[in-house]
């Protein structure tokens, strides 16, 4: 049953989530595991086939992140906008169907492409470029559907779910990231082996299948969690334009007529005519104008409704955080390939990473109940740069592919005999006693030599101390995540929640953008390391950010812990 404000708890954090564990809320988990299962695979996939289509270049993969984060920073304060403006099912449901049946589409157009690969290469070249515009436009439509879900389900199903209640909000937040965490444990790593063991077709196959066999099942609980949350029905209206826009495209088409005398229409026929064609013309132009506008208005007062927020500060340091190549995404596990590390082996790593990404939602539901939510996003920042530290050491460690003198786009292959798939003929090492068996494709081997070995360790020495701070950067960045995140939840009107949240994707997607432009200008491994750097720099300003919005916010009490009820 859901809850009101009346049924919240007045000592403190302890067991109160414990009791709004509803059917409702198991219901909004399942759904919200569903999708996210098939979109962290979906995230994974298509980075690794980005990488095969464009060989040893992480070039096609920033194109395409370019343009996904391109769209969300463009139309995320409509999408927010479009949110707040329709039914809580209806926009939920909508934008789920989007986001399946765009992914469908995609993978069914990269199976193509995989099996007719050689063909449309030799003969119609044009084609297979229309088809690699193809994949990169729908997966973007694919991402604004997922874009539309979150913002419906996240930062706005969870706070009426929560009824009111802090505590229950900060450990639903947290819960939701811990489903997100355990998908990209397991999703990566079930569409890995697939495609590692099997072919890349059949790993198109497999998320294709799963989309399609996931949406009946997402739409139905969906459903369900609307039916047994009935304040999901009750939404505050957001003040819209819709009869604004009625009422001028009314006027424009009536005033002019009416203004005239009846008398002057009976005497001067040919007046008439002038005014009424006079009347046409204005009012079609008006309709064109009250059009842009109807289209361009959500997009400006989103802005200027989130820069007057009291959390702009906290939003925007979360947004700097996306300006780097240190995150798992597509440029991450591009740049992993391009280091021998296959398929396997990354999506073991993504693990890793999502486990200590479990650890930090833990750590904030603790540290959240005992300094207070303001405090807990400077501990995380503080943790978060700590880590990051071993990305700056393993730049400057002898081995890392950095020759900033390489032509950005001269695609130059540093893997070996990589001619067909990564899968198939990168040659992975075998240790035995002192030498190193390589086994190539065709089944024979070879033995490197103990220099080759220490050669080898050298290589891996600044890949572990890159990883190993990407991987504990983690714990910190996700629980700084979540501070934000409830602080936007807990201070946003709920007929503004969409458009704020879909503002805060924007700002999200254009630091996305910066970081996307930057591989595209270097895309080779060799300038690797200097994205390294640019992207520390990034999230130390977005914490230096947040620590004057904490400051701000709680003045000299920020250095003294305490319990949340005596915080601001």
């Amino acid at each position: 049953m859901a809850r009101t404000g009346d049924n919240k708890h007045k000592d403190g954090c302890a067991g109160s989530f414990t009791k709004y564990l509803t059917s409702a809320i198991f219901f909004l988990y399942l759904g919200h595991a569903l999708s996210t299962w098939g979109d962290r695979m979906w995230h994974f996939a298509v980075s690794v086939f980005l990488v095969e289509l464009y060989v040893n270049s992480l070039l096609l993969t920033a194109v395409y992140g370019l343009v996904v984060s391109g769209s969300v920073l463009l139309l995320g304060a409509i999408i927010g906008d479009w949110v707040d403006r329709n039914p809580r099912l209806k926009a939920a449901q909508t934008s789920l169907i989007v986001q399946n049946t765009s992914v469908t589409i995609c993978g069914i157009i990269l199976m193509v492409i995989f099996m007719y690969k050689a063909e449309l290469t030799a003969q119609n070249n044009w084609i297979l470029t229309l088809c690699y515009a193809l994949v990169i436009i729908i997966a973007s439509i694919a991402n604004l559907g997922s874009t539309a879900t979150g913002i419906t389900i996240e930062r706005d199903w969870v706070v009426v779910v929560a009824g009111g209640d802090k505590c229950a909000l900060a450990g639903m937040n947290a819960t939701l990231r811990r489903i997100d965490q355990v998908t990209n444990i397991l999703a990566p790593m079930a569409v890995g082996q697939v495609m590692t063991f099997g072919s890349l077709v059949i790993g198109c196959g497999f998320v294709v299948g799963w989309n399609l066999m996931s949406v009946c099942v997402e739409y139905l609980l969906l459903w369900k969690v609307y039916m047994k949350t009935p304040e999901l029905a009750n939404k505050s209206k957001h003040e819209g334009t819709e009869q604004e826009m009625k009422e001028l495209n009314a006027n424009g088409l009536g005033a002019d007529k009416e203004s005239v005398p009846q008398e002057e229409i009976l005497n001067e026929p040919d007046t008439f005519v002038f005014h009424k064609d006079q009347t046409t013309c204005e009012s079609q132009k008006m309709r064109k104008t009250s059009t842009l506008s109807q289209i361009l208005k959500p997009f400006l007062d989103g802005w200027v409704l989130y820069y007057k927020q009291p959390f702009f500060l906290a939003g925007m340091a979360l947004s700097f955080l996306y300006m780097t190549v240190l995150g798992f995404d597509s440029i991450t596990v591009g740049y992993a390939y391009t280091q021998n590390l296959s398929s396997s082996v990354i999506s073991i790593l993504i693990g890793i990473s999502a486990i200590v990404g479990i650890l930090g939602t833990v750590a904030f539901t603790w540290l959240q109940k005992k300094c207070g939510l303001v405090r807990t996003g400077s501990i995380s920042g503080i943790a978060q740069l700590s880590c990051l530290m071993f990305c700056i050491v393993s730049v400057f460690m002898p081995g890392i592919p950095m020759n900033l003198s390489t032509s950005s786009y001269s695609n130059n292959n540093s893997r070996n005999n990589l001619e067909g798939s990564i899968f198939s003929t990168a040659a992975p090492r075998v240790w035995s006693g002192d030498n190193v068996t390589t086994e190539l494709s065709n089944g024979s081997s070879t033995m490197n030599t103990a220099d080759e070995l220490g050669s080898n360790t050298t290589v891996l020495t600044s890949v572990i101390l890159l990883f190993t701070g990407v991987i504990t950067a983690k714990a910190g960045l996700w629980s700084f995540d979540l501070t934000v995140t409830q602080l936007i939840q807990e201070n946003t009107d709920e007929s503004a929640r969409g458009v704020v949240n879909g503002v805060q994707k924007s700002m999200n997607s254009f630091f996305d953008i910066l970081h996307f432009i930057l591989v595209i200008i270097a895309p080779n491994p060799e300038a690797f390391g200097l994205l390294v750097l640019i992207s520390v720099s990034f999230v130390a300003m977005g914490h230096v950010m947040y620590y004057r919005y904490a400051y701000k916010t709680l003045g000299s009490k920020l250095y003294t812990c305490c319990q949340p009820a005596l915080q601001n």
